[in-house]
């Protein structure tokens, strides 16, 4: 199963261009389903959403459609990964919410996130219900060798591959989950997300080969295009959709 989609669905930019002039906020997450049939919910990692936000999320997508969600910044940025439980299952029981059509979860870490943070990261895994589908994102190089590969494949949890300017590409599967992240360099391409400013196209015929030399031991396929990679992001998903065949 191949998904692609984008980075959040709410952007006053998009407006004109992917979605119609005069849309309404609660009609946005309806349009994108039509085009898209995965989406990672940004607005998560900024705090749990209310029950009835979620429902509304649910009653608005098709059968087939899949959230993936991050987990809240308190989590991944503002702790050290101890002292959380309380916080990590209000949200993984609103998430819930989402039933048949809930994805990965990812946990999205930051710069400073260092592998001596190993022995906390992987007693935190092993805590977490094996209802859902864990992602882990590191933004440290020093994190990607054999240990951690092998600590995620015990805990049955996958490994986020970015398209980032400093983190490697590792054709490496920790579950039957592959799940990439196309981020691009906010430097590049700070604001102004109404079109395309950078052709990907090399960068995304390099990923398709990956993908294909991963194929036997992929699953599923969830790729999220942030807006910085190109500039606008709906329109560099469809595009990648079309290079796959998709």
């Amino acid at each position: 199963m191949i998904r692609i989609g984008t980075s959040g669905w709410s952007y006053a930019d998009w407006m004109g261009n992917f979605y119609p002039e005069k849309a309404k906020p609660a009609d946005l997450l309806a349009i994108y389903s039509r085009k898209f049939d995965t989406v990672e919910i940004d607005s998560t990692f900024y705090g749990i959403p209310k029950k009835s936000t979620v429902e509304k999320w649910y009653d608005s997508v098709p059968n087939n459609f899949k959230f993936a969600a991050k987990f809240p910044r308190k989590i991944t940025h503002e702790s050290d990964l101890t002292g959380i439980e309380d916080i990590s299952d209000r949200f993984l029981q609103t998430m819930s919410g989402l039933k048949e059509k809930l994805g990965p979860l990812l946990l999205q870490f930051p710069y400073s996130f260092k592998p001596d943070m190993a022995e906390n990261l992987f007693l935190f895994l092993k805590s977490l219900t094996a209802e859902f589908e864990y992602v882990v994102e590191v933004r440290d190089r020093k994190w990607l060798d054999d240990r951690f590969y092998d600590q995620l494949r015990e805990a049955g949890v996958g490994l986020a591959l970015l398209d980032h300017p400093w983190m490697p590409k590792p054709e490496v599967m920790t579950s039957r989950t592959l799940y990439v992240r196309f981020l691009g360099d906010r430097k590049l391409i700070p604001d102004n997300f109404s079109h395309e400013r950078a052709d990907r196209g090399k960068e995304l015929e390099g990923w398709k080969g990956l993908l294909k030399a991963l194929e036997e031991k992929t699953d599923d396929f969830y790729g999220y295009f942030n807006n910085h990679y190109s500039g606008h992001s709906p329109a560099t998903a469809a595009r990648f959709i079309k290079m796959l065949g998709q």
